[in-house]
């Protein structure tokens, strides 16, 4: 079943991003709300009216672009969503999803992850690319 998409509501969002400039400091092991936007078929879409949802920062190329993974609260036994808990809630990396993200797309600063759990996550993520 397919859900009726706000392509043309992300685009909007999308040009006020695109204009805009990332002036916060970022680093690996962090979590952000990101705008991901709306994406196609499968593609993890943001959620609200910026289209946002969690990233954990795999790794920082420079000021400008990071990998990141999107994280869900939607917990699925696969290969490719890593369960994880987080003060006390769990949750998924979806390494399934792994992208370059321009820092732009970063809204707000949400907590360091456990140096253990990063290192599990990031580990999986390679095993699977």
């Amino acid at each position: 079943m397919d859900i009726e998409k706000n392509f043309d509501g992300w685009n909007e969002v999308k040009k006020k991003i695109n204009e805009a400039e990332f002036k916060d400091f970022v680093h690996k092991r962090e979590v952000w709300w990101c705008s991901l936007g709306v994406n196609i078929g499968y593609e993890q879409d943001g959620k609200h009216d910026t289209f946002e949802r969690p990233i954990l920062v795999l790794r920082k190329f420079n000021n400008d672009m990071v990998l990141g993974v999107p994280l869900s609260t939607r917990l699925k036994k696969n290969p490719y969503y890593i369960i994880f808990t987080h003060e006390g809630e769990e949750f998924s990396a979806l390494i399934s999803q792994v992208r370059l993200i321009s820092t732009k797309r970063l809204k707000r600063y949400m907590y360091k992850m456990s140096s253990d759990i990063f290192k599990e996550i990031r580990e999986k993520t390679k095993a699977t690319l």
